[in-house]
């Protein structure tokens, strides 16, 4: 196989992104694994390569008439799109922020489904800027599901000890208990299940988190909600043949998955996915959206308003969500 051609958006030009591509680009962990092209703003990414202190000249290239995209290696090879006014400044939400991050990503996903690239990695957006922009996405995962015409998917998080799912994301906690329903909890299995065969090359071995605490302890906990809401889909899973447990305690149950009990967590809720992985260390946590008819992986942080332009951002994240396209898009 030859190397994934790989989409990065440049993310919220306020942010860190264009920061953590340039040092990304510039590292020899990225050498080799794949060919990217960034598309952001040129200007912006060379400010951003400045700031990094890569010595990697910024290149604008563009999109041949059959669709290919001519990235020379050891450059920085950038498409233009999202236009960023040059007295944007870093460290602040701004709606023209939010604005060029989602020509960004459009333009990324207008790349992939063209068959142009193998994948899009996703540099951070800020969701208060798109929003101000007029764009009412909860975040990346809404955006693209959108974009792509795909009416559901799940947001999984990769780090080297742990894998996560999640049955629901960006809702509240008790609007997130009201959706959990069998179908949803099965749906979801099945798009983890899906992603690890062809990453992993056998059937993966699936945890399923309870809601309440001690999985409800038989209904002292809670309102039967394991049973009504989770059990059902853990029992469809088994009778298909798939390596399913749950629901399970779970505290216990993230505890045996770093263990190497489990390939797959799958949380019912945001925080309850979030936390345990972040603990593990965020700085090399990949972000996947599972069930897009593309691949597409981000970092597992935000756009760090407080530290962009300063040089400080810690671009593992990027690393990482670089070779998990890779891998996902069945290049490496």
């Amino acid at each position: 196989m030859g190397e994934a051609t790989i989409a990065i958006t440049m993310g919220d030009p306020s942010g860190i992104g264009p920061e953590i591509i340039a040092k990304a680009l510039s590292s020899r962990e990225v050498w080799g694994v794949c060919r990217t092209v960034v598309v952001g703003d040129v200007d912006r990414m060379r400010e951003g390569a400045r700031i990094a202190g890569s010595s990697l000249p910024v290149e604008q290239v563009t999109l041949s008439t059959d669709g290919r995209i001519d990235a020379r290696p050891g450059a920085i090879s950038v498409l233009q799109a999202g236009d960023v006014p040059p007295d944007l400044p870093f460290g602040m939400i701004d709606a023209r922020g939010g604005e060029a991050a989602y020509q960004c990503v459009v333009s990324a996903v207008r790349l992939a489904r063209a068959g142009s690239v193998d994948a899009i990695c996703t540099a951070p957006l800020s969701k208060e800027a798109l929003h101000a922009a007029g764009h009412k996405y909860p975040g990346h995962t809404e955006l693209i599901a959108h974009l792509t015409g795909t009416p559901e998917v799940s947001m999984m998080l990769v780090s080297p000890k742990l894998r996560v799912i999640h049955v629901t994301t960006h809702i509240g906690l008790v609007d997130a208990i009201a959706k959990i329903e069998p179908g949803l909890v099965f749906r979801t299995i099945e798009r983890g299940r899906q992603a690890l065969l062809r990453t992993l090359g056998r059937e993966p071995r699936i945890g399923v988190c309870a809601i309440n605490p001690h999985a409800g302890e038989n209904g002292l906990f809670g309102y039967g909600e394991e049973a009504v809401k989770i059990a059902p889909a853990v029992a469809e899973a088994v009778a298909k043949g798939y390596d399913v447990s749950g629901p399970l305690a779970a505290d216990t149950l993230f505890f045996r998955a770093v263990r190497g009990d489990f390939d797959l967590v799958v949380a019912m809720y945001h925080d309850q996915g979030h936390g345990p992985v972040k603990v593990l260390g965020i700085e090399d946590g990949v972000n996947a959206t599972v069930g897009l008819p593309i691949v597409r992986t981000s970092v597992d942080h935000g756009t760090a308003f407080d530290i962009a332009g300063q040089g400080k951002a810690d671009a593992r994240s990027m690393i990482s969500a670089l070779h998990q396209a890779a891998i996902l898009s069945g290049t490496k």
